[in-house]
Formats: structure tokens, sequence, C-alpha cells
């Protein structure tokens, strides 16, 4: 019997008379975390966009626990379980910290409430230190701290990280490696993209990279790593 939470089958998608996703298949396991790399422009935002409805796809196939994906709106994909951290974070930024947890706080699928905002305050101690601070009073480490937090207080089976430290200092990206790490203990499946390919392929399970709108590896990170011509050919490492 099958693990997959999400199964994606042969996916296209366009833009304009561009072809951006050329039959993309995935699958993302329970528990499972996922390192989606590529270069720039590659495709990795795109699917990530088909996955959440918020850019149509072409053709092919989106399964999330046994519904057709393609037919939810990105509010009934966050009900069902998705949760979404998009590149430049989407937090409520004249709402304050503890305004912005509240708001997004839920059960998660058959009420499942394994994240709560007292949990959420432990494993992100800086939040707990600025509650009533607006969001626009944060820096740009503690805004993505805060932006992970409102998707775990949404419980979900699947969180979605676009560009999980991008812009942020090494010890802020170092906190909010340490979290992903508890996250994936937690047993959420996640997918990550990022541009750190080391903390990357340290926390995966599994290595998907894409190039040119196509999936080129499948695998784990070692199988990967003991590539060294492709990672340069792909990754630029």
């Amino acid at each position: 019997m099958s693990n997959a939470l999400m199964t994606v089958k042969d996916l296209h998608s366009h833009y304009g008379m561009s072809h951006v996703l050329r039959g993309v298949s995935l699958e993302i396991n329970s528990g499972e975390t996922i390192a989606l790399m590529g270069r720039n422009g590659m495709g990795k935002t795109t699917l990530i966009k088909c996955l959440m409805g918020l850019v149509p796809a072409t053709s092919g196939d989106i399964i999330f626990r046994e519904q057709d994906a393609k037919l939810l709106s990105t509010h009934l994909l966050a009900k069902a379980g998705i949760a979404y951290v998009p590149e430049g974070r989407g937090i409520f930024k004249n709402l304050s910290v503890k305004e912005n947890l509240f708001l997004a706080a839920r059960s998660g699928f058959e009420g499942r409430m394994d994240w709560t905002y007292d949990r959420v305050l432990d494993s992100f101690p800086r939040l707990k230190e600025r509650l009533t601070h607006g969001g626009q009073q944060l820096s740009g480490g503690e805004q993505q701290m805060l932006s992970i937090g409102r998707a775990l207080l949404t419980n979900p089976d699947l969180l979605i990280l676009d560009e999980a430290t991008e812009g942020l200092a090494p010890l802020i990206a170092q906190d909010i490696w340490n979290i992903i790490d508890v996250i994936k203990a937690s047993g959420i499946s996640t997918l990550i993209v990022d541009k750190n390919f080391k903390s990357l392929s340290k926390i995966s399970n599994r290595c998907v990279v894409m190039v040119k709108g196509e999936i080129v590896f499948n695998d784990i990170s070692s199988q990967l790593i003991a590539r060294p011509e492709a990672l340069k050919n792909w990754l630029g490492v």
C-alpha cells in the first residue's frame, strides 16, 4: 500500500507561451522531508504554486489524500492539511505577533491539535519575547519564524517552505534549520526550497532536482553528493 500523502503525475504548466513545467511527477510520503533544488528559473516556485492552486496546471494530476487537489481552492487546500510559507513570508505586518498566531490557529485533519499556541512559543523563544510587537517591527528572521509558527498552528500534514532562509544572517538561518529539524521530528511532511545545499541535503530524506521544468534527480542526498559533476551542472555547487 502506498504511503504517499501527495502524488503529482505528469504535471504541465505554462506562463503564456512559456512551457514552465514539463511533465513533473513526484510523490511526497507521510513524514518525509524533501529538498526541492535547482538553479533560479527552473520551475521550483511554479511547481509549489501549482500544488497550492496559485498557478493553474495545464494538464496532469495533483492528488492530496486521495482528493483531486486541482479542484480545490487555496483556502480549501489549507483546510485539507497543506500549509505554505511563501518567499516573502506573508505575515500580517499591521498586527502583533500574538494576533498573527491566534488568527492562524485551528485544528488539523480529524481534529488533530499537535501544535498549540504554547508549543509554538516554546519552539520560537524569540517570538515569545516579542508578542506585543507588530509584524513590521520584526527582523527578517523573526518574520520567517512567525510565518512558520503561523503555518504550524494550522496543524498541517504537509508544510511547504519556499526559500526557507533566503536573505537571513547565518546565525538566524541556523535557528530556522533547527526549527525545521523539530518539525521533521514531529512527523509533518515537508517540501523545502532553499539555496543552502549543505543544510538542505543534511536535513532532507530525499533530494529532488529540477532543470528547465523537469525533474532530473529524485533520490537520497548521498546519491546526489556522490555525483560532483552533476551537482556542478545542476546546482552550481
